[in-house]
């Protein structure tokens, strides 16, 4: 359940001095590429997608940060990389200084034995005057297992210079496997960055699955670094992509769950703006929670309708001010709702037959379509330059439910057929009206097979305890879900259910053409191990020739390997009887899915990170002792979960990391001192010390 939101009390109380104070445009899901191939809506996302940039420029921002889904694809078109990749080096090159120093670029990530710097405003072959970080989301998150390992777009745009992609959680240090990984839960690392005495760390975490985060959060297995010294100077930003709204259990993050050294958490995924994109502190702790929503309507929700709006930023030490900026490109969208019952008993509408119902419902929609330009004239209204009038997105949810005198439900049109008088007039002619009914209550008692059973759906998210979210989860029914409805009525043999289920989502959400194939490959080659270790084909005899007892077992086996809520102890029981050859050829998504489809240990410990110092300082860094602090705190949870794995303590440290000397915005070239990040524990004669990571120039 989400907390109670006040009002921001967000302002900068000392003299604003501009040498000190650092200002960020603040945007998320900007879903590029989305609807490309509409001949209306086609270049929606990457025009607002400009607007943002150019606005970054015209208020002189230092950075821009994005919290995820820059693409919506997880392979983006040619068309959207190359409109991308344009409209940054249109805005983002030049010969503007750039006034943030880098301090420490641990938190990029993989370097990839890459001979350019962390952050591309220290390279000197390029010339960048507005460096833009951002982490990536759920569409497009990095996929595939070549030479390179998991890829994603970002990736592209990184190695091309054009963005900073940090909040990557990769393999820590010590670990030679998944398998290892997963002991020891996740590691946060900062960018550190500076501009006079405003220190500013990014902490990133790109999209990773929600059940995998409910986890880590709630057994304290997310180690955050934090600088060894001046830890109270440095204002810590957090930038997440999860999801905000329950959508079960363990498929939503609860917001109320970060810990008091987080100063700001910019929230991904959602795409309502709340508040006008402006923070507001969270009761009871002491940090703020933005949520900007996205810059294009990607569905008809009534979320979607909220204005659309980007935030400016500004940090001066410990403090910050947030200003709305509202998007001006952004195409008008109107939502609202009828109930015929109530137009026909209240208001005396005569609608008894399909024709005054579909004029009765014309009308409404010709409202909405005048409030929309009505929207868009005042918002355009005194612009040098005319923008044309785009079209509006309308959405008409019909509650077609029958009256008490009729007994019947209303006589309805077909909803493509309803749109055909509104080519013209809206951009959405084929879907301008929903019609829906109100769940009467009665449950089936069995689903009937090859078909979901999507009234129990509904029912579940009509439920008293979702606090009256029914009618936003109807909007965001997950096809997971459904599918996971519709594979419950079958009687599958071979295939795991809940594999089937993630194999459909990678392919529906993200656009992974193999998801299914490779599942099929993988899942098959499995169960023909499993089969082998027990069944004797050599064997005669009718007791022999049954392998259904085999077969339960070899899909119960792949199931825990490749389905979503696999037991993390089955599955290292199970891969233990395997040869290496046989592990060797099973392949995996990537490293993030792999670790979020099985069960974790419980690994203890915190971590921090320390600063390197700048060069006329003499004194040498010097490393934390004791416990570090951390950014997460666990969630309070009365419920044991079924999946809990074997606790076990792990302990581990960092050795220093040397930085090699990067090149200043204004000056030559200057040293930079080592970064020493260390994780601390209750026990310091640990066997498990990582090697150092040196990123390479």
């Amino acid at each position: 359940m989400q907390p109670d939101l006040e009002a921001p009390p967000s302002t900068i109380t000392q003299d604003k001095d501009e040498d000190n104070c650092i200002k960020i445009l603040l945007a998320t899901d900007n879903h590029i590429g989305y609807a490309e191939t509409d001949p209306v809506r086609g270049t929606d996302s990457i025009n607002t997608f400009r607007e943002i940039l150019q606005l970054a420029v015209a208020n002189d921002v230092d950075m821009v940060l994005l919290a995820g889904d820059l693409f919506h694809e997880n392979r983006p078109s040619r068309t959207a990389l190359f409109q991308t990749m344009s409209a940054l080096r249109e805005h983002t090159m030049g010969s503007r200084p750039v006034s943030i120093e880098l301090i420490s670029d641990e938190g990029i990530g993989i370097a990839r034995n890459a001979t350019w710097p962390g952050v591309n405003y220290e390279d000197e072959n390029i010339n960048v005057g507005l460096p833009i970080f951002s982490i990536h989301g759920n569409h497009d998150d990095p996929q595939g297992t070549g030479a390179e390992g998991a890829l994603c777009a970002l990736d592209l745009l990184s190695a091309s210079g054009l963005i900073n992609y940090f909040g990557r959680l990769e393999l820590p240090a010590n670990a030679l496997d998944t398998d290892e990984a997963l002991e020891s839960g996740l590691q946060v690392k900062p960018v550190l960055l500076q501009k006079g005495t405003t220190k500013l760390a990014l902490y990133g975490m790109g999209n990773i699955r929600d059940e995998r985060f409910h986890y880590e959060m709630k057994h304290n297995r997310i180690k955050m670094f934090r600088p060894v010294e001046d830890q109270d100077e440095w204002f810590n930003i957090l930038l997440v992509h999860q999801n905000r709204v329950p959508h079960g259990p363990k498929n939503y993050i609860n917001d109320s769950q970060f810990g008091d050294e987080v100063d700001l958490v910019v929230w991904g995924h959602e795409h309502d703006c709340i508040n006008k994109s402006v923070a507001a502190p969270v009761t009871g702790r002491n940090y703020s929670i933005v949520q900007p929503g996205s810059s294009i309507a990607t569905s008809l929700a009534k979320g979607e309708s909220i204005p659309k709006h980007v935030a400016l930023l500004k940090i001066q030490g410990k403090e910050f001010e947030m200003d709305p900026i509202r998007l001006r490109s952004v195409r008008p969208f109107v939502w609202d709702e009828v109930v015929l019952a109530e137009a026909s008993e209240v208001d005396n509408v005569d609608l008894s037959t399909k024709i005054k119902v579909n004029k009765f419902l014309k009308e409404k929609v010709n409202e909405l379509i005048d409030r929309a330009n009505a929207e868009w004239d005042e918002l355009h209204e005194g612009e040098d330059d005319e923008t044309p009038r785009l079209l509006p997105l309308i959405r008409l949810r019909v509650d077609w439910s029958g009256n008490s005198s009729a007994g019947k439900p209303f006589e309805i049109s077909n909803p493509q057929r309803f749109g055909q008088d509104f080519i013209d007039k809206v951009a959405n002619p084929r879907d301008i009206v929903q019609f829906s009914r109100k769940n009467a209550g009665t449950r089936k008692s069995k689903v009937t097979i090859d078909q979901p059973d999507l009234d129990d759906r509904a029912g579940l998210m009509d439920d008293d305890d979702m606090d009256g979210l029914g009618d936003q989860l109807k909007q965001k029914v997950q096809v997971s879900t459904l599918v996971h409805q519709f594979l419950e009525a079958q009687n599958l043999g071979v295939l795991p259910e809940r594999a089937m289920e993630r194999a459909v989502e990678e392919f529906v959400e993200k656009g992974d053409k193999d998801a299914l194939a490779n599942l099929l490959k993988n899942a098959l080659k499995h169960e023909r191990f499993v089969i082998g270790q027990t069944y004797d084909p050599a064997k005669e005899g009718p007791e022999y020739d049954d392998m259904e007892a085999e077969m339960e077992q070899a899909k119960k086996s792949a199931e825990a390997k490749f389905g979503v809520k696999g037991k993390g102890k089955q599955r290292a029981e199970e891969e233990e009887e395997e040869d290496d050859d046989d592990e060797a050829n099973l392949s995996v998504d990537s490293m993030a899915e792999s670790m979020s489809s099985t069960g974790m240990g419980k690994g203890k410990g915190k971590a921090k990170a320390a600063p390197t110092k700048k060069a006329p300082v003499k004194k040498a860094t010097s490393t934390a002792k004791g416990k570090g602090k951390q950014l997460f705190e666990s969630e309070q949870d009365s419920e044991e979960d079924s999946d809990d794995a074997p606790k076990k303590k792990s302990t581990s440290k960092a050795a220093p990391a040397k930085k090699p000397p990067a090149r200043s915005a204004a000056t030559a070239a200057k040293k930079k001192q080592e970064a020493v990040l260390e994780i601390s524990s209750d026990d310091s004669s640990s066997s498990d010390e990582p090697q150092p990571r040196k990123r390479k120039r």
